[in-house]
């Protein structure tokens, strides 16, 4: 069978099996369309974290920009594994002792202000919806090339998909249906991994392949042979200033995002939350260990596939053709030699290639069967939809739960409080629907936007409402409002009014560590001058991080 065949018929088997697990989900409560009914297995819940928080920018990008990045690339292994190890250390166990279904939840309650949680609702949409427009971006982009529609097809039918295992199931059905997709994506980012190792280094762990064979070797030489720096310089594409910023943008603001914290309040207690977190971390090592070699492999490939080659030789290469008619991927003869050029100029180059086709196109370029690159478009869907289906339920609560029902209407009954969340999903859809249509950017740099917002806004607050009983709101407020405007300020004026980046070459995707630097000083030093927070809520700061306590209420739980 061909590759759009394969693809058609694993996509439905997987959609098929994702629709059943929403329905057999479905929810009838608050309880169980928010939090699960606290009942998700630990092993299971870090399943579920693993694939809300491995995006497509994980499965489809990430490996795209180290590709390019070489070293610099590693800003995005460092910040993104980094963070979870600090959300799970440093926060996660006292959220979840905390007790509450959201974010705003926590603020609104900790800093005993409805204001308070406002802002913290406005937050967690904005990071919500910049972060699931790269993840509708990706479906668009395994649609357009594997079944040969237009992008917009392809999220339109990713949203339907979406819509229906989150209205319907919402955070119980979304949590099995994120552990199958786990599997999905892992089994398809492995299988094309143990080939090309195999293929290109004689080892079948990719791992081993790409550290102890002579593959980086070879790519520094093809690369400085066709005027690029070395694959494993530092800092040539990036200041070593500017690659600092993006790591801790990239570390705190994975601490603070709202749909990867919400996972913890999804298992029964602290404990179960300890241990969901270090499953979660397991099962995201496997790919991150895996994706630099993923990176090294598609970059030989490609080049080796495509540079020198007569625009004749390329078009008889099916793939090329076939992601040449996506757009997102192109050659053009500038020279007029006859021959095609990758250059380090893009003035002179002559291929010219979207960085989140690497991962997708890597099987094709291989030679690999049909079966495993379709396989693998399938998994690059898995890790869109469930990032996406966990952050449209993120700004479903935040509007149904944290907005309606804490301030506007906290009279609402079960039924009806059910029935906003529902429509909020679906009008967040539409909403993430539009930007996958339009995008600001590829993937992985929509993504990293995000992560600057969530650390210009929650970390901070987060961190010191746990752990410093002296700040009140009135800090809060002021911090997170702080941190979060100067931060969309410096993105939307970079990105897209052609501002200069003014703060030491700081680029949008690392400003978020300033926007968090300014949060914090910003929290600190109003909490400082106005008055303290009430004993009440010092007192249940103090008694969120009491282990003792934590213990008692594990072991009531669990009835010992």
């Amino acid at each position: 069978m061909s590759i759009e065949v394969w693809t058609i018929f694993l996509a439905v088997l997987s959609f098929a099996a994702y629709t059943y697990i929403g329905w057999r989900s479905r929810v009838r409560d608050t309880k169980g369309f928010f939090i699960a009914d606290q009942g998700v297995p630990s092993i299971a819940n870090g399943a579920a974290t693993a694939a809300d928080w491995m995006s497509a920018a994980s499965f489809i990008s990430m490996a795209g920009l180290i590709s390019f990045l070489g070293y610099d690339g590693s800003i995005y292994l460092m910040g993104w594994t980094g963070g979870y190890v600090l959300l799970a250390l440093l926060l996660a166990p006292y959220l979840r002792k905390f007790g509450k279904y959201t974010v705003p939840d926590f603020v609104g309650d900790r800093y005993y202000s409805n204001v308070a949680r406002g802002v913290a609702v406005v937050a967690a949409i904005f990071v919500s919806m910049t972060y699931v427009a790269g993840q509708m971006r990706g479906v668009g982009i395994v649609f357009s090339r594997f079944l040969q529609v237009p992008v917009e097809t392809g999220v339109v039918i990713g949203m339907v998909i979406v819509a229906f295992f989150a209205i319907i199931g919402g955070m119980k059905g979304i949590t099995w249906t994120q552990v199958t997709q786990y599997c999905v994506l892992i089994v398809a980012y492995l299988i094309p991994a143990f080939a090309i190792s195999l293929l290109l280094t004689n080892n079948f762990i990719p791992q081993l392949g790409f550290t102890f064979g002579d593959i980086v070797e070879r790519l520094n030489g093809l690369q400085t042979d066709l005027g690029f720096a070395a694959y494993t310089e530092p800092f040539a594409n990036k200041p070593m200033l500017d690659v600092l910023f993006i790591t801790i943008a990239l570390m705190v603001g994975t601490a603070g995002l709202p749909h990867v914290i919400v996972r913890f309040y999804t298992v029964p207690n602290v404990r179960a939350a300890r241990y969901s977190a270090g499953w979660a971390l397991l099962f995201i090592a496997i790919l991150y260990t895996t994706a630099p070699a993923i990176a090294g492999f598609a970059r030989y490939n490609l080049v080796e596939s495509l540079h020198d080659k007569t625009p004749a030789e390329v078009q008889q290469l099916d793939w090329a053709t076939k992601w040449g008619n996506t757009g997102l991927l192109s050659f053009e003869d500038k020279s007029g030699d006859g021959r095609l050029q990758f250059t380090p100029d893009e003035a002179t180059n002559e291929i010219t290639l979207d960085r989140d086709i690497i991962v997708l196109s890597t099987p094709e370029v291989a030679s690999l069967s049909p079966f495993v690159v379709a396989l693998v478009a399938v998994g690059g869907l898995a890790a869109a939809l469930s990032t996406a289906s966990g952050l449209l339920l993120v700004v479903s609560s935040a509007i149904a739960h944290d907005l309606y029902y804490r301030i506007i209407n906290p009279a609402a009954s079960e039924a009806k409080r059910l029935m906003v969340g529902r429509v909020m999903v679906g009008f967040a859809i539409v909403v993430a629907g539009y930007f996958g249509i339009n995008p600001p950017g590829f993937v992985a740099e929509v993504v990293a936007f995000a992560f600057g917002l969530a650390a210009a806004s929650f970390f901070p607050v987060l961190v010191l409402g746990i752990f410093d009983q002296r700040t009140n709101k009135e800090g809060a407020i002021a911090g997170m409002i702080s941190g979060l405007v100067f931060t969309l300020f410096y993105i939307i004026g970079v990105k897209f009014y052609g501002m200069n980046t003014w703060f030491f070459g700081i680029s949008a995707e690392g400003i978020g560590t300033l926007g968090m630097l300014i949060n914090f000083i910003v929290t600190l030093g109003v909490s400082r001058l106005t008055p303290p927070p009430p004993a009440e809520i010092q007192l249940m700061v103090a008694e969120i991080r009491n282990p003792i306590e934590e213990q008692i209420s594990s072991g009531l739980s669990e009835g010992v």
